[in-house]
């Protein structure tokens, strides 16, 4: 991009400096990728190898284990060969002659031309098949600190293309309402705040008329060119919104930087994959709708707390068209600790849940082809895939202590690592590929994650009430350990296993291949529950600073003022 966000964070507004439309990049390069495609296939074939081998009944050991595995292994199977399907599916530019020739005649020059010494980028109006479109811009905002909703709020009243900045505070905070008026956005504020995020913007549409409006959560940042290339793709009558990735600028934890880099596969190359079965869906921010489309769904759907997947679903069902351009065009935040991480993949999972159990896409009358039904399909279970863990950490307990095995005790070590590895790791390759480097991070994460998936499960089972968080929201800090109690029982458990699995292959004078993958899973849980002390031990130091800079600030008071009165600790 040739305006930078740095710019945008000291100088939202700024008109000194000339302002060049960043060129389109060769968006899907990756997707298209020989190498990537020969590795797909690979991967694929792996897949198919490592699944035959289980289904082969000579190969069948104890029935429960088999059983554990089989269902785990089934489920990232499906999704694994599913993946690689959207992947290879991926690589056509969405931006068609239609797109080109609505972004060429998207401004009238011969106004800006003019009036040039007064005009400016954001002024600049904007035209669809030659007439005027309104745009609205809704930040949406639950009690984020002031300085992250002011970068947002800034970068926003700065995007090229004549656009109205609506500040949408379901938070109540008389402080966001002055800075919307510093800033020369519209603040709304809500009575009754129902329906979490979608009813606050089903209420904020109530007010605005506009023929598109976009969204961005309080912690995304856009680009000055974001509109400008977004709107010409509603030039197509069909167009409902236009998505653009989550790309994350805080990656500076071993959580931030794994659940930032879980979602970087998804937006790099599924999502793009998605775009050839018209099945790409919104996720809630750095998006655009045609109001219109909104209005034929009544509305974005505010009876779950997955409102992006849900909308997306039923604007599909009534024939509507998404588009999804893999830009970085926002920048945001991911979250950065256990308590924020669980809270968010708790939300995002009882919603995709809710769909599998509430309005599962191969029921009669959706309306919906077969391609999107099998994409929506995925969507709908894909968080089956991070339970498929907690079995398989059970499977070397059982051989360990009760002589309980998966396959076929005949079958050697090697056998099975070679047909296990057709699997795991060319998955690990492929993951290395796409992401630039072996992310453990990521393995980390996918691996300890199970109790919250399991916890969403039961409450899209129970159709309990899910309480709305915000990744970005600042509050008194909880400690990791109180999120996290399954994982440190699950550890303790392993731990036990791995001293007994010792002392039974010291006795048996053979090492066994459940140990083995015993100590594995011990290690990787061991290391999330290091992550958590280390960031508890950093909160407890961060609060102990605060308090000592707020007694030297007392003091100083006091100092300044002798007839102040101190009481308590500040004395």
């Amino acid at each position: 991009m040739t305006t930078t966000f740095g710019r945008l964070m000291s100088e939202p507004r700024a008109t000194d400096e000339p302002y060049e439309v960043p060129a389109p990049s060769a968006e899907n390069d990756a997707a298209r990728s020989p190498s990537l495609v020969l590795l797909v296939l690979a991967a694929a074939a792996g897949v198919v190898l490592y699944a035959v081998f289980l289904l082969n009944p000579s190969n069948r050991g104890d029935w429960l284990p088999y059983v554990m595995v089989m269902a785990a292994e089934a489920v990232l199977v499906a999704h694994a060969l599913l993946a690689m399907w959207t992947i290879l599916a991926g690589g056509d530019n969405p931006r068609n002659f239609a797109f080109h020739h609505a972004q060429d005649r998207l401004y009238e020059m011969s106004e800006i031309l003019r009036d040039r010494a007064e005009d400016t980028p954001w002024a600049w109006r904007m035209f669809l098949k030659d007439r005027v479109v309104d745009v609205d811009v809704f930040i949406t905002t639950f009690g984020e600190d002031l300085s992250t909703i002011r970068r947002t709020v800034s970068a926003a009243m700065a995007m090229q293309g004549a656009h109205v900045v609506w500040v949408l505070d379901d938070g109540d905070d008389d402080d966001v309402r002055d800075l919307a008026a510093e800033l020369g956005a519209r603040y709304v504020r809500r009575l009754a705040h129902t329906g979490a995020k979608a009813g606050n913007i089903n209420h904020a549409l109530s007010l605005s008329k506009a023929e598109l409006f976009a969204i961005f959560d309080a912690d995304f940042v856009p680009d000055p060119s974001f509109l400008h290339e977004t709107v010409p793709f509603f030039a197509e009558d069909d167009v409902a919104f236009v998505q653009t990735p989550q790309v994350y600028g805080n990656l500076d934890s071993i959580i931030s930087r794994g659940a930032g880099y879980m979602q970087s596969v998804f937006y790099r190359f599924i999502q793009p994959g998605r775009n050839r079965f018209n099945a790409a869906f919104c996720v809630g921010t750095n998006v655009v709708f045609r109001r219109a489309a909104i209005d034929s769904v009544g509305g974005m759907y505010a009876d779950s707390k997955s409102e992006d997947v849900w909308t997306s679903l039923r604007l599909h069902e009534r024939g509507w068209r998404s588009v999804y351009i893999p830009t970085a065009l926002a920048v945001g935040d991911t979250p950065e600790t256990v308590e924020a991480y669980t809270k968010q993949q708790l939300r995002w999972a009882t919603g995709g849940f809710e769909i599998m159990l509430q309005r599962w896409p191969w029921r009669r009358g959706r309306g919906l082809t077969v391609d999107q039904k099998v994409q929506y399909t995925v969507t709908a279970t894909h968080y089956l895939t991070g339970i498929a863990p907690a079995l398989l950490l059970l499977v070397p307990p059982l051989q360990i202590y009760f002589d309980m095995t998966p396959m076929n005790l005949h079958l050697t070590p090697l056998t099975w690592a070679l047909y296990y590895a057709g699997f795991y790791v060319l998955q690990v390759l492929l993951a290395f590929y796409t992401l630039g480097s072996f992310r453990w991070e990521v393995l980390l994460l996918a691996s300890v994650s199970f109790p919250i998936y399991l916890r969403a499960l039961v409450n899209a089972l129970l159709r309990r009430e899910q309480v709305w968080h915000v990744t970005g929201k600042k509050g008194a800090y909880r400690s990791p350990f109180a999120f996290i109690q399954p994982q440190v029982l699950m550890f303790v458990l392993l731990a036990v296993t791995t001293v007994v699995g010792v002392w039974k292959d010291v006795s048996n004078g053979y090492p066994s291949l459940a140990l083995a993958w015993n100590i594995t899973n011990t290690l990787i849980l061991g290391g999330f529950l290091v992550t958590a002390l280390r960031e508890a031990r950093r909160a407890r130091r961060a609060a102990r600073l605060a308090r000592r800079s707020g007694r030297r600030a007392v003091r100083a008071a006091a100092q300044q003022n002798p007839d102040l009165i101190l009481t308590g600790g500040a004395a």
